[in-house]
């Protein structure tokens, strides 16, 4: 894999070819981008994205994590977003960040944001809510109230302890037509997902910075011994100072179910 991961000029023709075509897409976007094109378990493809220092954290103690990871690291972020139906957060990671999951850094479209927040406490000002043109939807649990601005879609389901199954968001989400969908953040989202089987492909970006003490990339269930660690196929690939990881979680993927229609 050559330096132009890092470099945005090769990259405005593939947005259209990746969901037009079905040729390959020019290099060296068809290795990474390839798998993400249709899944392999079923009808959907869910990836997530995390970025983390070299000790495997993603903020501080106090939560500081802008940033991390370096523009091309920023970039494959922006990338992801740019070829993905919706984009998910977690309502804890739209409140610390506040952020605006558009498509900036990189041609592209913007995708529809998804946020989940069982118990109601996303501001109705928050900038994922912006009207722009892309679609709003907030996963809530059944008999929660929100207060959010008009043209915010509103999707109510069963909640658990107050959380939602992952397998129920993604079946939610794959009947309003959203078959390629980012789990963006926070850690603990994308922990969830994790451990549910709900993920095709987890996409970790290394910085090479030492936090020390920090909030963790990931949080699992222990284990007794190494040999019950997750082993998926991973492949490497450098982002400037940076290193990609694309691991292959298909194996352990459920099946969810299939998009109503074709995006």
């Amino acid at each position: 894999m050559n330096n132009c991961l890092s470099d945005t000029d090769c990259w405005s023709t593939v947005p259209q070819g990746f969901r037009t075509s079905c040729g390959k897409l020019p290099s060296p976007w068809e290795d990474l981008f390839g798998p993400l094109r249709s899944g392999a378990v079923d009808d959907l493809v869910v990836v997530a994205q995390l970025g983390q220092s070299l000790d495997g954290r993603i903020a501080t103690l106090n939560g500081h994590s802008k940033y991390i990871n370096g523009s091309s690291g920023l970039a494959h972020l922006h990338r992801l977003r740019a070829l993905v139906d919706a984009v998910v957060i977690g309502v804890g990671t739209a409140l610390a960040d506040d952020p605006q999951l558009t498509v900036r850094r990189v041609a592209g479209p913007d995708p529809a944001r998804v946020i989940l927040d069982p118990r109601g406490r996303l501001s109705p000002g928050a900038r994922v809510l912006a009207p722009d043109g892309a679609r709003r939807i907030v996963i809530t649990s059944e008999n929660t109230q929100s207060l959010l601005p008009a043209g915010v879609e509103v999707v109510a389901l069963p909640a658990t302890g107050g959380r939602i199954a992952p397998a129920a968001i993604l079946q939610s989400l794959a009947q309003q037509g959203f078959r390629r969908l980012l789990i963006e953040g926070g850690a603990e989202t994308v922990s969830r997902f994790l451990t549910a089987g709900c993920l095709d492909r987890l996409h970790v970006i290394v910085a090479p910075i030492i936090l020390g003490t920090g909030r963790p990339c990931l949080s699992l269930a222990p284990i007794d011994h190494c040999d019950r660690a997750l082993r998926p196929p991973v492949r490497a690939y450098p982002l400037g100072e940076e290193v990609l990881f694309d691991c292959d979680l298909s194996e352990t993927r459920v099946v969810v179910g299939t998009a109503r229609t074709s995006r």
